[in-house]
């Protein structure tokens, strides 16, 4: 089994509007997953370094972030990172670039953990229902036709509002929506913005969304999460 999430975490900055990194981490631990796709990992001006303290990250958690080389500092790519356990091995990565109106990106890693290889793929979908339709089938396109065929996860913030429509009718012919509930806002969850997707060779034996005292400070979102089992084991 092989637990992954999805959290969008604001550049840390809470609902009180106090940013706070260490209290994403504190979120990051009681998540205790497996693989962890970021939004607004990185500050947005300047020089857009990691919204996290990287040397507390590695030195005091048991994660560690997927490389993208982007900029010297930073752990994403217009905001997106792929956090996973120092023990899982990196097969590849790569920055993606989507069709955009605002800046936006996503962000893809094949790993292996726990013998099992995936294909990760971490997303901020635009607030335009025509541009994240667009954003969707780009990330289809590098979901299916990067490199070799892998089990894959798409996770991310959709801004997606509606439950059925928009740019899941992209996804849903050929991923699994993992029923992971509302995430926003997270004082007072009234929609489901944040999806865990897979390809059929993942079987999702729960999902759910992580509400806890600590979550509900830490920014506008609570992650998601979700348990996978590849369905030939």
């Amino acid at each position: 089994m092989i637990t992954v999430a999805s959290y969008n975490m604001r550049k840390g900055i809470g609902t009180d509007r106090r940013r706070d990194p260490f209290r994403i981490i504190d979120v990051l631990h009681e998540i205790d997953a497996d693989v962890i796709a970021l939004q607004e990992a990185d500050r947005r001006f300047g020089t857009r370094q990691s919204a996290l303290p990287l040397d507390y990250l590695t030195d005091h958690t048991p994660f560690k972030p997927v490389p993208f080389d982007v900029r010297p500092g930073g752990i994403g790519w217009h905001g997106n990172a792929i956090l996973i356990r120092k023990s899982a091995e990196i097969l590849d990565r790569a920055p993606l670039d989507l069709p955009m109106l605002e800046p936006r990106g996503a962000v893809l890693a094949d790993i292996r953990i726990r013998g099992t290889e995936l294909r990760i793929i971490g997303m901020h979908l635009d607030l335009s229902g025509l541009w994240r339709r667009r954003q969707a089938r780009a990330v289809i396109t590098h979901a299916r036709h990067y490199r070799r065929p892998l089990p894959t996860v798409l996770m991310g913030d959709l801004n997606e509002w509606s439950l059925h429509g928009g740019c899941l009718r992209e996804f849903l012919p050929d991923f699994h929506l993992a029923q992971t509930g509302r995430s926003y806002h997270s004082r007072r969850p009234i929609a489901c913005l944040d999806r865990i997707m897979v390809t059929p060779d993942l079987r999702i034996l729960s999902a759910g969304v992580h509400h806890s005292a600590k979550a509900t400070r830490a920014s506008d979102h609570l992650p998601i999460w979700a348990r996978l089992q590849p369905t030939g084991a």
